[in-house]
């Protein structure tokens, strides 16, 4: 198992729950949400990634399991990472996953 399937799955039902429409791509050894072409959220072997708005960035980092994304060794504004920890509780998994939602319509595509 490269990635936390529970947390996929819970991820999933949560999206089926508030009929989100994505894609679900196999990237970095894991899973990557994608909404509306953009990379929302995924999970990165037991973590949740999740995008989120620059301007919350700080203030994210200060909730429990979350650290910067350095999945490139450089930390990447904007992403995190939230261990097991944080997202322990479906409320608050489903924080975060409205977070990375709530700033997806203003996010750039990747090209």
């Amino acid at each position: 198992m490269a990635y936390d399937e529970y947390l996929a799955e819970r991820i999933d039902r949560i999206l089926k729950q508030r009929k989100v429409v994505g894609e679900v791509k196999n990237m970095m050894g894991g899973l990557c949400y994608m909404v509306d072409g953009k990379m929302c959220f995924g999970v990165i072997k037991n973590d949740l990634m999740v995008r989120i708005d620059p301007d919350e960035y700080q203030n994210a980092l200060k909730r429990e399991g979350a650290r910067e994304m350095d999945f490139t060794k450089k930390p990447m504004k904007g992403f995190v990472f939230v261990s097991p920890e944080g997202v322990d509780l479906d409320d608050d998994l489903e924080d975060w996953i409205e977070m990375a939602l709530d700033f997806n319509p203003k996010a750039k595509a990747s090209k």
